[in-house]
């Protein structure tokens, strides 16, 4: 593994130690007197960034380069980590949250594609399954470290400072990276927003990136409804098993890309997302038509097949159009707003047809990616 891709990991798990936020919003609910609505505008401006910024920032990543977007987006996460250290209040920190989530759609929109610019040959997809292995291990560690502030005594939203000192640190790491950002020689014109959006035109990349939209709409979703689902179908206590049963899927998210990052050492992207994508649908119905135990199970086999989802789809698609990786990466990373939709689309399901209805969306969304990836692996055995 190259020593230039360790500030890219670093800026990984940067990404993922921004799920503090959700453990943030019972605090914040407590200490405003915030109503439901109120507490939940949290992290929706969080994620509503990644459908407005995306697009934007593929755009300005094409003119400007993916470093330089890079640091725009630390930069612009320092800025939201000090507005509560300056300030308090419920408005401030809504701004302060929203431009977190900007800086993190940008820092989405340059991080998966600069990737490839800091990998050795063949070792993209490789790369990026692991940096999302990263990323959950932030994902873990952020949540971690707000309760270890919190049971020592000091504010809940000191969590701000600790995640600005990590954020600086990585701003300061990429700032020294040289990075020999990968170009073509065509005389295309620049990126524009609606050279982006053309892009959908295009079957294959639509077809992608609506993968990638139900993919990040399946994990919300499931990460979203399986207490509830546990709860109301094998009447587990939702204070202790059936909120045990996300942990047990976010453990198996970031086991299933440890182990694929090994995988992609000896089989193709395409190939693997077949496999990955199968664990997932195999998964799914175990949770839908399972016993208890196998349902529990199940639960921890679908989390080994979405993990590598994410990284495959990106990779695969830049891989094929690299002279459009601003762009694509634009709309990949506005793909993730699908995490906002899924659970709206599950909760209106639950109410006309059950929560076994309701588990029934992820598992469609699982079903057509395998049938995406076995159509991505036919094509490039075609052109082989």
């Amino acid at each position: 593994m190259s020593l230039r891709t360790m500030p890219i990991f670093f800026a990984f798990f940067v990404m993922g130690f921004v799920d503090a936020v959700g453990t943030l919003v019972g605090f914040a609910r407590e200490e405003y007197q915030l109503s439901g609505l109120m507490a939940g505008l949290l992290p929706f401006f969080g994620l509503i960034a990644f459908a407005i910024f995306s697009v934007p920032g593929g755009v300005l990543m094409d003119r400007k380069g993916k470093k330089w977007l890079m640091l725009l987006s630390l930069g612009i996460v320092l800025v939201g980590e000090a507005v509560p250290a300056v300030t308090t209040g419920y408005l401030m920190l809504v701004a302060a949250i929203f431009l977190i989530g900007i800086g993190m759609t940008l820092l989405q929109v340059a991080g998966n594609p600069i990737m490839r610019d800091v990998s050795e040959e063949g070792r993209y997809a490789r790369n990026l399954t692991f940096a999302q292995f990263i990323k959950g291990l932030g994902s873990i560690a952020g949540p971690a470290v707000a309760i270890a502030l919190i049971s020592r005594g000091l504010p809940w939203n000191s969590i701000f400072t600790v995640f600005g000192l990590f954020v600086a640190i990585t701003f300061v790491a990429v700032a020294f990276l040289k990075v020999d950002e990968k170009k073509t020689d065509d005389d295309r014109p620049p990126a524009s927003i609606r050279s982006s959006f053309a892009l959908l035109k295009n079957p294959y990349v639509f077809l992608m990136i609506l993968g990638l939209f139900l993919y990040v709409g399946a994990e919300v979703g499931m990460n979203s409804w399986i207490a509830t689902y546990l709860n109301q179908k094998f009447q587990f206590d939702l204070g202790s098993l059936a909120t045990g049963g996300i942990a047990f899927f976010f453990v198996a998210l970031s086991l299933g890309r440890l182990v694929g990052s090994a995988i992609l050492n000896f089989m193709s992207a395409r190939q693997f997302l077949v496999v990955t994508a199968l664990v997932s649908v195999i998964g799914m119905l175990g949770i839908i038509f399972g016993s208890k135990q196998i349902a529990l199970g199940s639960i921890f086999v679908a989390g080994l097949g979405f993990g590598n989802i994410f990284p495959l789809i990106f990779s695969i698609l830049i891989d094929r159009m690299p002279e459009r990786s601003a762009e694509l990466s634009g709309l990949l990373c506005m793909a993730i707003a699908g995490g906002a939709v899924m659970p709206l689309i599950m909760g209106a399901v639950n109410d006309s047809f059950g929560i076994t209805g309701a588990m029934v969306v992820p598992f469609l969304s699982v079903l057509y990616i395998l049938l995406l990836g076995l159509r991505s692996s036919r094509e490039a055995t075609a052109t082989a």
